[in-house]
Order: structure tokens, then sequence, then C-alpha cells
């Protein structure tokens, strides 16, 4: 007998649920990498069991806010999703981001301070203090920044050529973006950060760089997978997700 699956809801321009789980679920909110949308955590979203609800992040310029312009810098950019999904939490959430979306949801976390989730994870992205340097040999020529993030993904595009521009559009906009982000050492964030990369992946930062972003629990691992773990089709880490989302606590709210 096959289990029925909820039909997807938008919630808001920023909220998107790919699979509705209840008011009793844990929210793990998910931040798309470069170029990305909703439906690369589809998957992650059923996979995940009743008791996580996927909280997929929409960015604007891409699916189905395509028309809405992308803010011209991280720190805009950063500043709305703050506002838009801050709301819709809920107790003990847990931000999972890959890539770029993982630099996002860590900033993110950060800006909303108390009211912020109790743990991100961070995948296949090297930590805030190491972005800049990183990512400014993409960042000098984002055409072909956009061409090498697309190989090093692994996503597969349809032969056309308009759907193809497309995708290499939104690509070189988030490259962009990317590269606006400047890194203001302060005080580490008191959540709990959870560090992924995938064993395939041979640009990787390595996860432990990000050791030093919190006072909070610290962990680190290596997982199969390429650049990005999660990816439409595949749930990635699902069963690691759903652990930690499922004990998650939010101690940091009470120091």
């Amino acid at each position: 007998m096959t289990t029925a699956v909820a039909r997807p809801v938008v919630l808001d321009d920023w909220s998107y649920l790919p699979c509705p789980r209840g008011p009793r679920a844990r929210r793990l909110v998910c931040f798309p990498h470069a170029g990305g949308d909703v439906g690369t955590f589809t998957e992650l979203a059923v996979a995940a069991g009743p008791g996580v609800e996927v909280l997929a992040v929409r960015l604007p310029g891409r699916g189905g806010r395509y028309t809405d312009p992308l803010p011209g810098t991280f720190a805009e950019l950063m500043s709305a999703v703050a506002a838009g999904v801050g709301p819709r939490l809920g107790p003990h959430a847990v931000f999972y981001g890959q890539s770029f979306g993982a630099l996002l949801a860590y900033e993110v976390a950060v800006a909303l301070g108390p009211k912020g989730p109790a743990a991100v994870v961070a995948a296949s992205a090297p930590a805030p203090a190491d972005w800049e340097r990183a990512v400014r040999p993409v960042a000098a020529d984002p055409a072909a920044g956009a061409e090498r993030l697309l190989a090093e993904c692994g996503l597969t595009v349809p032969d056309d050529d308009a759907v193809r521009a497309m995708v290499l559009a939104v690509l070189r906009a988030d490259i962009a973006v990317g590269a606006t982000y400047r890194h203001r050492p302060g005080p580490p964030a008191r959540f709990a950060v959870h560090a992924l990369t995938g064993a395939a992946d041979s640009g990787a930062s390595p996860p432990g760089t990000w050791a030093n972003t919190t006072t909070g629990p610290f962990t680190s691992a290596v997982l199969p997978g390429g650049h990005l773990l999660v990816a439409p089709g595949d749930p990635g880490p699902a069963d690691l997700l759903r652990t930690l989302c499922l004990g998650a606590r939010s101690d940091h709210h009470d120091r």
C-alpha cells in the first residue's frame, strides 16, 4: 500500500513546502545552491519522514519568482530572506544549505539571533572567512564560472538553447551576488553547526574549517556524493538531516 504524499504548498514569496507534514513536525529550512530552486528538495522532503517538514526557500529570479529581481548584494539578499522566513521557523528549526546556500543559511541564522534556528548544516561550501578567496576565480569570469559550476554540480540541462541560457543567467546572477559577500569577523554563533562535504567533490573545502564559526556544538563529516549532496531526484543525507532535526534543541536561545 502506497502512502499518500501531501500536495506542495506555496506559503508566500519566500516559503515553499514540497511535502507538508503538519504543525507538529520540525522545520528543516533548505537553502538552494547557486542557480538552484525549490525543486531541488522535493525528494528530501518526502524521504525526511513525517516528523520533519522541509521548507524550501524561494529565491527571486527563478522558478515561480522568475520575474522578481534578485537583490544586488549578498547583504540585501540575506536581510530579505531573514525577514521572509524568520516568522516561519517554529521551535527547534534546522537550516540546511549547500554551496552558495550554505553561506546564506549561516548568515541568515546569525541575523535572526535568538529567533533563529537551533542548528545550521553547511554542505559543500568554504567557511565564511574563506569565502571571498575561494570564489574569486569563479567571480572573475561569471560566464565561464557558470559553465564550470554547472559541470561540477553534475546537473543536466534540456537540449534547448533557450532553457540553457535561462539556467546560465540565473547562475551568473547568483555568482555576482555571492561575489559581493564580505566577511566581517565578530563573535562566533551560538547555534550548532554541522559541516558536510561530498567525497567526490574535488574542489571541496575541508569541512573542519567551519569549526570556528560557533561556540555551540560542532561536527563535520565527509559523505558519499559530489558537490551537491541533495539534488533533483536525490534526497541526499535524508537520514542524517532527520536525526539532526529531531534531536535539535535551542539551548543557545537560553544562554
